[in-house]
């Protein structure tokens, strides 16, 4: 195993994760600053349109395609006849707000300070229907003093991980080899396999939080990691592993 050049995170649940996720508190959030409403839509129906007519586009957009949060934005709100008193941007910003305000993964400071010591490069590749803008907003309140060269969204490039697409992307990015790179996450399926397949490195990553459910369990049931990877559960041990390779 050698010392990476550069390690590329997943958001959710391995940077961040979202504490008390309510989808309705994202839409009554955003309810407040409807400026325009002929339609007397009520946050009952407004928040049982945004929940359908998601529902309908994950069941019609296939498999590894992802939405862009501003795109059904102003389907819904075109759809329900609404005008807001922010620009689209805001409101999703208002929305994810809403829906949970982050919190950071247990020691995650302790190991981006030691991987900025170490000189070892770093950035995001995140399954999020958020803008990259949204994504990058997020992680610079949490992380201000952060060194990620990118932040790569699947919203802003129509494929999601496992598909290889956003692995290529960051390796062009960042002008290294596959082999170079290590990739962290906590699905099997999405960051296991997808990095892997790309020649990246992968580390399955479960951190335990104060979430009331093992999201880890709820999203790699049924699954196996039957690929080369290394596997960890708290951001000190990835610390040490790399300790103990620049010390051979």
């Amino acid at each position: 195993m050698n010392k990476p050049k550069m390690i590329i995170f997943d958001y959710g649940h391995t940077l961040l994760y979202e504490p008390n996720h309510n989808t309705y508190n994202g839409n009554s959030a955003i309810f407040e600053y409807i400026k325009s409403n002929p339609n007397n839509i009520t946050l009952e129906q407004y928040d049982k349109t945004v929940q359908e007519l998601f529902a309908k586009v994950k069941a019609e957009k296939g498999a590894n395609i992802e939405v862009h949060e501003h795109q059904f934005l102003h389907m819904v709100l075109d759809y329900l006849g609404i005008e807001l008193s922010v620009s689209i941007p805001q409101a999703e910003q208002i929305i994810w707000y809403g829906i949970s305000k982050g919190a950071k993964m247990p020691y995650v400071d302790e190991m981006l300070n030691f991987l900025k010591e170490q000189k070892i490069r770093t950035a995001v590749i995140s399954n999020l229907c958020f803008s990259g803008e949204a994504l990058k907003e997020r992680l610079n309140r949490f992380f201000p003093n952060n060194k990620f060269e990118f932040v790569l969204a699947s919203s802003e490039y129509v494929f999601t991980k496992p598909n290889r697409m956003m692995f290529d992307i960051a390796l062009e990015k960042s002008g290294l080899l596959a082999n170079e790179v290590w990739y962290c996450g906590d699905s099997i399926a999405a960051d296991v396999v997808g990095a892997y397949n790309a020649g990246i490195f992968p580390v399955l990553y479960n951190g335990k939080t104060d979430e009331k459910y093992d999201r880890m369990k709820k999203i790699n049931d049924g699954l196996e990691a039957d690929c080369e990877h290394l596997y960890i559960e708290d951001w000190r041990e990835l610390i040490n592993v790399i300790r103990n390779i620049t010390s051979v």
